[in-house]
């Protein structure tokens, strides 16, 4: 049983692991130059940077970069979820404890209800805060005016906002997979924060099994360390990296259990595809949504499924992988 602070332990854990400066966020080039161009006039011109809008698959790096900009900005950062605000009330319970300059993270934006959009629309563009004070003949319409802040809004499905709230952001920017360098450093940064040996091989090798993500690429090394620890080895290199992610089920592609059942069916069941989504997470037993906004993106990335207007299609690279040919290299 665990104990009632593990979940903030773990937290704490993982934002120990976060870089706070843009100079040691890794990755993502394109977005950290030009965010440090956007940050630096900013700054000389005494304002908050204008809002912006993060958007990309889960484990990215988008709640870091909220906090990068906090610090870049020396501001404080609110942080929130689009689930997490229910009512038109709690929205504008936040944004009047607001002080000027602050940050203010929504993440899972794309949930937010229609009608808190409405009370954001203001808020965003000119800095104001319309409440409705009463009901019916005596209702009266209260204009507050809000400090400048800064929104930040992180979304892994951008294509559920609406066009006026994603037209607001002053900034809109795509977070893309890590490719193995990017990785291997956020490991050896990360293994050094730890306390943990980790070899140039090892890091490439937690890396090539991270599926371009770096959150993964930490969750892995802090597992591998486990397995390390407990075999007595002094630090982590390519063979015992290698083992233990073989004991975790992860494979050289970083493919976990689930991935190859989804592929393995469609090839044995429905003979390659296609096959419709609803009719796949049925045979794998995964919800549909988990499926689409999980796991197939990484398998279209590295060219193991081929989406079809008629169904989801192994390609034949998945093939060669499930069966053990060793000819296929990704």
């Amino acid at each position: 049983m665990l104990g009632p602070d593990a979940d903030a332990d773990e937290q704490a854990f993982e934002l120990s692991l976060r870089p706070t400066t843009l100079a040691d966020y890794v990755g993502q080039r394109r977005i950290k130059e030009n965010l440090g161009v956007f940050l630096t006039a900013a700054r000389q011109r005494g304002e908050s940077l204008d809002h912006c809008l993060l958007y990309g698959p889960p484990g990215l790096g988008k709640t870091t970069l909220a906090h990068v900009v906090a610090v870049e900005m020396g501001a404080q950062i609110r942080v929130t979820s689009g689930p997490a605000i229910e009512r038109p009330g709690d929205l504008a319970a936040i944004l009047t404890n607001l002080e000027a300059g602050d940050v203010l993270f929504i993440d899972e934006i794309h949930r937010l209800g229609r009608s808190l959009e409405e009370v954001l629309y203001p808020a965003m563009e000119d800095f104001v805060l319309d409440l409705v004070i009463g009901s019916g003949p005596a209702a009266r319409t209260v204009r507050l005016d809000l400090p400048r802040f800064t929104l930040v809004g992180a979304t892994t499905r951008v294509g559920l906002l609406s066009a006026p709230l994603r037209d607001r952001f002053g900034i809109v920017e795509h977070l893309e997979y890590y490719g193995e360098q990017d990785l291997a450093d956020i490991a050896v940064r990360s293994a050094s924060i730890l306390g943990i040996g980790l070899s140039a091989e090892g890091a490439s090798e937690l890396a090539r099994r991270s599926r371009g993500t770096p959150r993964i690429a930490n969750r892995l090394l802090r597992r591998v360390r486990d397995f390390v620890q407990v075999q007595g080895a002094d630090a982590i290199d390519r063979d015992n990296a290698a083992a233990a992610l073989e004991r975790m089920n992860v494979d050289r592609f970083g493919l976990d259990v689930v991935d190859r059942r989804i592929l393995s069916t469609i090839l044995q069941k429905f003979r390659g595809g296609p096959v419709g989504l609803a009719t796949l997470a049925a045979a794998v037993g995964e919800d549909r949504g988990t499926l689409e906004e999980i796991y197939e993106p990484y398998l279209m990335q590295i060219g193991f499924l081929d989406r079809t207007p008629r169904g989801r299609r192994a390609t034949p690279q998945a093939r060669s992988h499930l069966l053990g040919d060793d000819l296929f290299i990704g």
